[in-house]
């Protein structure tokens, strides 16, 4: 068997490719029984599907593409990189979830007459909608009620449903597994699919820097798919002897949004009654995933690093004046890079890869 789906509690095995949790009701995982070979990419295919023989759950003729996936890597100074993932094609990194879930999905879908559920704060929703369109399937996506006004136009032009939704987050995801006759929940932070699709990531780094991994890798977290995804193809990276060694990953979190650093940190968080920061992306208080993301951060030697709303806004100018125009939730990750320069945690002479997630088009701020 190349790969199982497991609990992350029990360890009970998930028998369909559907289940987005457990019956004990924890997070499924998957877990990849095969190596990495740098024989079997596809050098030919320009896309995430260079990869297509380490995703063994989809089959070939079956991918659902938008040519997501090997997105350019720039040296922005001495030592300092950017992933520039922001390129994607509905300008976010979630497309590599996506492409990857509604590949192995669409199909069984589509065979038994239902359509797909999703819940998001506005780039997984409107990812899932572009590759739900490409695939020909309907769409219902659950978004806050004060979702950025570009993000819903996007996932209402790909003809998706939107429902909005009054309340915190977790509320919309609560509206979004809601049982309904033909329903298919595919939660883009429960299924582990769409966290397995993120992996591809990691293996785009390594490849395009010549199999060798920056000393330090700065990524904006929230529900933790990017985190989780990236870690899992690093891992998989070294435990095929591809990559001498893990990169540090520094999680990125605002100060406002931080339950991830607080708890990393052993410190205590009292969330916001209603989160207002400039990183609107960056929004789950309560991660369903956050025991998830501790242990693999600590387990990989990783750091956490918070940010104030000040050095996100200069950050995301900064950016911009240079000619990136990145979403403020990007920018998070720059301003984490920064800070840490700034306190000596962090040395210009470490070769760091920043990855840029979202794009500045889709951003609500106006400039002064």
């Amino acid at each position: 068997m190349k790969y199982e789906i497991k609990c992350s509690k029990c360890t009970r095995t998930s028998t369909s490719i559907l289940d987005f949790k457990c019956s004990c009701g924890s997070p499924l995982e998957t877990h990849k029984h095969f190596k990495f070979e740098k024989k079997k990419v596809r050098k030919r295919n320009y896309s995430l599907w260079r990869y297509v023989s380490f995703f063994p759950y989809v089959k070939e003729k079956e991918i659902i593409s938008l040519g997501e996936g090997l997105t350019p890597i720039i040296k922005f100074s001495d030592g300092l990189y950017f992933k520039l993932d922001q390129l994607n094609p509905t300008g976010s990194f979630k497309d590599r979830g996506s492409t990857v879930l509604i590949s192995a999905l669409h199909k069984t879908v589509k065979k038994a007459g239902g359509y797909i559920s999703e819940d998001s704060s506005g780039n997984a929703g409107a990812s899932i909608a572009a590759y739900a369109a490409r695939a020909g399937l309907k769409a219902k996506i659950y978004v806050p009620e004060d979702v950025s006004g570009p993000k819903f136009n996007q996932i209402k032009f790909y003809g998706a449903e939107v429902v909005k939704v009054s309340g915190g987050r977790s509320k919309v995801a609560e509206e979004a597994q809601k049982v309904e006759k033909g329903k298919f929940y595919v939660g883009h932070i429960l299924h582990p699919l769409f966290r397995d699709g993120i992996r591809s990531l990691a293996y785009e780094m390594a490849e395009q820097l010549g199999w060798h991994v920056p000393e330090r890798i700065y990524l904006p977290v929230s529900a933790g798919t990017l985190l989780l995804g990236v870690i899992s193809g690093f891992k998989h990276l070294v435990g095929s002897n591809v990559i001498e060694a893990m990169p540090k990953i520094v999680s990125c979190q605002t100060q406002q949004v931080s339950p991830l650093y607080h708890r990393f940190k052993n410190l205590s968080y009292v969330p916001p009654k209603k989160a207002t920061s400039v990183a609107d992306a960056l929004v789950s208080v309560n991660p369903p995933l956050l025991g998830i993301m501790v242990k693999n951060l600590r387990e990989t030697n990783g750091d956490a690093v918070m940010v104030e709303e000040d050095e996100i806004f200069n950050a995301f100018i900064e950016l911009a004046r240079k000619g990136f125009f990145v979403e403020p939730s990007s920018a998070v990750a720059y301003a984490a890079y920064k800070k840490q320069l700034k306190n000596k945690e962090a040395s210009k002479g470490d070769e760091t890869m920043i990855v840029l997630t979202g794009i500045g088009l889709k951003t609500m701020l106006k400039p002064g």
